[in-house]
């Protein structure tokens, strides 16, 4: 790799740091998380008050959380969003076309959803949601891949901060439309009227055009090019001086956080907490506690760079898992829940800003949808299938405090190995050109 700027960034004041926020490449990546996370909110928190509604069974409906496994598997589709040309729409760009064919994709399969009736027919019900899954992680597949092509290395930090923000939104906005609607009108325009989230990440590419910082592979014709499609993104990865390394840190940096995530809810109701009382301290805290960890990652990656900005999040979030240990040993406290939940939520604000721009700044330039769909699930995917399935027999076996005594040392492995790839270099070795400043990002660079 010819520069790591993202690893190694120029010192910014202050002001300097907070500018990035406002400039159109930030902005867009706003517009580009609100469509992002709209389709995972009809396909959770919505779909389960739509099915309870509608009288059907709990056990069917937590069953319905199996449609979310799609999103794990769409490294094994991601190819063709970066090799197959489109065509007539293609003309506008690789990535503007494919925006907009999974753009349409995903209002399809929110009608879809819309018009199917749960009482009657549970299997196309579930279905249904399947193909709301799988068209949603193709939508994600795009919109990743056109934010990290768009934005340049200075601006992976605020960048990836802005996409939180702009899920949330779309998460959240999309949930309260659909129960405004579906009280007046009925889920099925609910669902309608909530098609039209995806419109931001559309009208957003078609605005900008195609990412300038693009890099296309030749052209593919015939089985041995095709294979070359869908192999050679890995190869390339696995190819590059560390790789094996970065992937397991990849792998195992986020276990002991999952561990604590899940259990929370579980321990406050043990303490005897009141739903008004997580209500206010949980989700009121917290949701402001985490606003404002994506703002300060986002600062902080600009001011010190991404090694020094990914460490710093990996102690915050294994401290964090610590303080709910002394809240379990301490007993029931408000002031306690609120310092315990705020101090979580900002670490993983924080920590989801550097590590989000890390594993961006890993991408090759050429293979950035396939790449990022294989790093962002093997993230997720020993927290979703290992830790999912332990929490709760650890929890019964040891206790709340020694459980997250064991979850802050869970964390440790990640801490350690990360402070070793950046002292062997690693770190840097391993960065793929979606970190690394080519000439016309070098002149787009903002002042010192």
């Amino acid at each position: 790799m010819t520069d790591t700027s993202a690893t190694q960034p120029e010192r910014r004041s202050f002001s300097q740091s907070l500018k990035p926020y406002l400039e159109k490449e930030s902005l867009a990546a706003l517009f580009l998380g609100i469509s992002s996370g709209f389709p995972f909110a009809m396909i959770a928190a919505t779909l389960t008050t739509r099915l309870a509604q509608d009288g059907i069974q709990k056990s069917t409906v937590t069953a319905f959380s199996l449609a979310f496994l799609v999103y794990n598997l769409k490294f094994l589709w991601a190819w063709i969003v970066d090799g197959v040309r489109i065509p007539l729409l293609g003309r506008l760009g690789q990535r503007v076309s494919w925006m907009l064919v999974a753009g349409v994709l995903v209002i399809a399969a929110v009608f879809n959803l819309a018009l199917v009736q749960p009482a009657d027919d549970i299997v196309w019900t579930a279905t249904s949601a399947v193909l709301l899954g799988m068209a949603g992680a193709t939508f994600d597949i795009v919109i990743d891949a056109y934010r990290i092509e768009t934005l340049k290395p200075y601006q992976l930090g605020t960048g990836s901060g802005m996409s939180q923000y702009g899920w949330r939104i779309g998460a959240a906005g999309a949930g309260a439309v659909a129960l405004f609607v579906a009280a007046r009108w009925g889920w099925e325009a609910a669902y309608m009227a909530c098609a039209g989230f995806a419109l931001p990440a559309m009208i957003t590419a078609l605005v900008l055009g195609e990412p300038p910082r693009r890099k296309v592979e030749i052209a593919r014709k015939g089985m041995v090019e095709l294979w070359r499609s869908v192999a050679g993104p890995f190869q390339e990865f696995f190819r590059r001086s560390g790789a094996f390394v970065v992937l397991l840190f990849i792998l195992v940096h986020k276990i002991g956080d999952t561990l604590a995530n899940l259990t929370f809810r579980l321990l406050f109701d043990d303490m005897g907490y009141t739903n008004d009382e997580i209500a206010i301290y949980d989700v009121g805290v917290g949701f402001w506690a985490l606003i404002i960890g994506v703002f300060v990652g986002g600062v902080i990656y600009a001011r010190l760079g991404l090694k020094k900005a990914v460490l710093i999040s990996l102690v915050l979030m294994a401290v964090s898992n610590l303080s709910f240990a002394f809240l379990a040993a301490a007993g029931k406290s408000n002031l306690g829940m609120s310092a315990a939940i705020g101090f979580e939520n900002f670490a993983s604000g924080y920590g989801g800003v550097v590590v989000v721009a890390y594993f961006s700044a890993l991408c090759d330039l050429r293979f950035t949808a396939a790449q990022y769909a294989l790093i962002s699930a093997s993230a997720s995917v020993v927290g979703r299938f290992l830790t999912g399935t332990t929490a709760g027999s650890l929890i019964e076996y040891m206790g709340y405090f020694n459980f997250y005594v064991l979850t802050t040392l869970a964390a440790v492995p990640g801490i350690i190995l990360f402070w070793w790839m950046m002292r062997t270099g690693l770190v840097d070795a391993a960065m793929g050109t979606a970190g690394s400043v080519g000439k016309s990002d070098a002149r787009d660079d903002p002042p010192v």
